[in-house]
C-alpha cells in the first residue's frame, strides 16, 4: 500500500505540480537517505514523462560540517558552482527528510548568514524560485513522526492523505477567496494579544494548490509595505536555523517590527529580524485551509497550511505578489484561529469574513474543512 501511494505521489509531483515536459532536466534533491524510495519513484516518473532526472542526495550533518568549518570564500565558491548547476534545470523537486531539525542549532549565526548570502539567496531565491518549475515537500520519516507526536503508521497514513489530496478540485474551490482578496483594500486581524491592520490594495493574490508545495492549501498576497500597524502573536512554534521559537509577538509601526518578543529567545529573534533592512518588514500575508492539517508540527510546509490559520512572512516578498520588500529572509509565522487555539476574526474592509477559523460569508464557505474535504 505504501509503495502504491509513493508512486501516486511521485506521479502527482511530476505530472501536476511541475508539469514535466519532454527534454526537461529535472533536478531532484533528496535530503536524508530515508527519501530514497520517493526520489527513485520521482526519477522513474520523470523518465516516463520524457524528462531527464538528476538526483543529488544531501545530509544535514554534512551541511553542519560545511557551515562550522567553512568561511566566506568557501560559501562563495560553492555558491558559484551550485548556481551553475541550478541554471541547467527546468524543473526542481526537493524532498526533505532530515533526521534532526535542530542539527544547525549550534552553528554560529554569522556562518548561516554567510551561507544564505552566497547560496540560499542566489541559488534558491533568485534562480530556483524565479526560473524553474519547482516543488518542495517533506518525507514522513521517524524524525517527522516524532515532531507530530504520533506513531509511524498513523503519521504515514495522514501524510499521504494530505499529499495525495485532489489539488485540482482545491484550485476551483479557492478561486472566490482569490477574487475577494484581489478587490480588498483594508485587512484587520483580531485574536488573543492581536489587533493588526494593513492594506493589500493593488497587490496580486496567488492561490497555492499543489504546484510549488506538497502539501498545499493557501492563498497569499502581501501587505502594502508601510501600511502595517498594531500587534500580532503567532501561536504556532517555529524552527528557524535550528532554533525553536515559541509564541512570537511582534508590534509594527508603519510596516516595521519595532517591538519583538519570544521569551528566552527574544535576543535571537531580534538578531534574525535585523539581519538586513527588509527582515523587519512583512513580505507575505496568507490564509491556510488544508482540511487534513489541524495541528502544528514545527514544519513550515505543513504548519502554514493548517485549516483555520493565517500566516505572515517576515522578509522578502514573492515576485508574483510584490510589495517591494527585499531580504535574505523569508520566514513564515503562523497564527491558528480555531476555537481550541483561542479563536480570532478576520475583517476585509470592515466586513467579517472568517471567525474562529471558519469562513462566514457564502462565497467562501466552500473552503471550510468539512466541505473541501468532501469535494
Amino acid at each position: 500500500m505504501t509503495q502504491d501511494r509513493i508512486r501516486q505521489l511521485a506521479n502527482s509531483l511530476v505530472t501536476y505540480s511541475t508539469r514535466v515536459q519532454s527534454g526537461d532536466l529535472v533536478f531532484i534533491t533528496a535530503r536524508g537517505f530515508d527519501t530514497f524510495d520517493l526520489a527513485d519513484a520521482v526519477a522513474a516518473e520523470t523518465v516516463k514523462a520524457g524528462g531527464v532526472p538528476y538526483i543529488r542526495f544531501e545530509d544535514d550533518r554534512a551541511l553542519r560540517t560545511l557551515l562550522v568549518n567553512g568561511n566566506e570564500e568557501t560559501f562563495k565558491k560553492l555558491g558559484d558552482f551550485l548556481l551553475l548547476e541550478m541554471k541547467q534545470a527546468q524543473v526542481f523537486i526537493g524532498i526533505r527528510g532530515g533526521s534532526n531539525i535542530f542539527e544547525l542549532a549550534d552553528v554560529p549565526k554569522e556562518k548561516i548568514e554567510s551561507y544564505d548570502k552566497y547560496i540560499t539567496g542566489p541559488v534558491h531565491i533568485e534562480q530556483r524560485v524565479k526560473h524553474t518549475r519547482w516543488c518542495v515537500l517533506r518525507y514522513p520519516n521517524s524524525a517527522m513522526c516524532q515532531l507530530a507526536q504520533t506513531s509511524t503508521a498513523a503519521f504515514q497514513s495522514f501524510f499521504y492523505d494530505v499529499c495525495c489530496l485532489d489539488y485540482s478540485k482545491m484550485a476551483v474551490a479557492v478561486e472566490p477567496l482569490r477574487a475577494l482578496m484581489h478587490r480588498t483594500d483594508r485587512v484587520r486581524i483580531v485574536a488573543p494579544d492581536t489587533d493588526l491592520q494593513f492594506s493589500i490594495k493593488g497587490i496580486p493574490t496567488v492561490k497555492c494548490t499543489g504546484e510549488n508545495n506538497i502539501p498545499d492549501g493557501e492563498c497569499f498576497t502581501a501587505p502594502v509595505r508601510e501600511s502595517i500597524n498594531g500587534t500580532i502573536r503567532f501561536n504556532a512554534a517555529s524552527v528557524h536555523n535550528g532554533i525553536l521559537y515559541d509564541s512570537i509577538r511582534l508590534t509594527f509601526h508603519e510596516g516595521k517590527a519595532v517591538e519583538v518578543d519570544s521569551g528566552a529567545n527574544t535576543d535571537r529573534l531580534r538578531s534574525v529580524l535585523t539581519k538586513d533592512e527588509g527582515a523587519s518588514y512583512v513580505g507575505e500575508f496568507s490564509f491556510g485551509f488544508n482540511p487534513y492539517i489541524l495541528t502544528p508540527m514545527k514544519d513550515t510546509l505543513f504548519d502554514e497550511k493548517i485549516a483555520g490559520s493565517i500566516h505572515m512572512a517576515m522578509g522578502s516578498c514573492y515576485d508574483d505578489a510584490p510589495n517591494g520588500n527585499k531580504s535574505a529572509l523569508h520566514w513564515d509565522l503562523v497564527q491558528i484561529q480555531r476555537p481550541e487555539y483561542g479563536g480570532g476574526e478576520i475583517y476585509f474592509d470592515d466586513v467579517l469574513i472568517r471567525k474562529d477559523g471558519k469562513f462566514v460569508i457564502a462565497e467562501l464557505e466552500g473552503l471550510n474543512p468539512e466541505i473541501i474535504k468532501d469535494s
